[in-house]
C-alpha cells in the first residue's frame, strides 16, 4: 500500500494510524534557525 503525503495533519497519532508519509523536520529547523537565514 502507498502513503499519502500528510499535507496538513498536524496529530502525529492520525499520521502514523493512517499510514501517511511522514518526514522529521526537526533537525533541518533547528539548522536554519541557528544559520541566522532569512525565509524566502
Amino acid at each position: 500500500m502507498a502513503k499519502t503525503v500528510a499535507i496538513g495533519k498536524q496529530d502525529f497519532e492520525k499520521i502514523i494510524s493512517g499510514n501517511y508519509f511522514y518526514i522529521d523536520k526537526t533537525h533541518f529547523i533547528r539548522e536554519w534557525w541557528d544559520s541566522g537565514d532569512d525565509v524566502k
